[in-house]
């Protein structure tokens, strides 16, 4: 959830006002193929990539080990794109942003439609900080406090519940 442009907000906003057209009788009948056509590009913009990969991360903090299945985000279309659409996150799951190296990075939750919890993360796994509970839509920047080398997007409340707190450590192949 880097600040990038919606590359759907065109495709959401015509939808949307070809929709309220179908509901007052203002739409052509040759419309309504192309209203069905952007109806799924937004159904399929709202839902994880089909086949999406999950992998396993763990947290050990002072309660205990904690076991999440999170899908990754390295190349920069998936990072920009991140969690923006989704109507739920389940417990238990999240999104592993790769930044390659240990830097100062900057999140936000433009098109974010759920509260999230942001672990930064540095390169040898150690949670620097933790945002709790982000607000939902908000274009309000989300600094990571200092170098690090990955984010770790989970439901809002997460880290609350499970007693995530920053100094835990991350078990995962990209932390050494």
């Amino acid at each position: 959830m880097l600040r990038r442009r919606n590359p759907f907000g065109r495709w959401q906003a015509f939808a949307t006002r070809a929709a309220i057209g179908l509901l007052q009788g203002q739409v052509r009948r040759r419309s309504i193929p192309l209203l069905l056509v952007c109806a799924l590009a937004l159904a399929w913009a709202s839902v994880p990539a089909a086949g999406a990969d999950l992998h396993t991360l763990e947290i050990v903090s002072k309660s205990g080990v904690h076991v999440f299945s999170v899908e990754l985000a390295v190349t920069d279309a998936e990072r920009a794109r991140g969690l923006m659409f989704r109507r739920e996150l389940p417990d238990g799951k999240g999104m592993l942003f790769d930044f390659g190296r240990d830097q100062e990075v900057a999140m936000w939750m433009k098109n974010t439609l759920i509260p999230l919890d942001m672990l930064f993360i540095t390169a040898d796994g150690r949670i620097l900080r933790i945002a709790e509970r982000t607000e939902p839509m908000s274009a309000r920047i989300i600094p990571s406090g200092g170098p690090v080398r990955a984010v770790l997007e989970l439901i809002g409340g997460t880290a609350k519940k499970y007693g995530i707190a920053a100094g835990d450590r991350v078990a995962h192949p990209w932390f050494r």
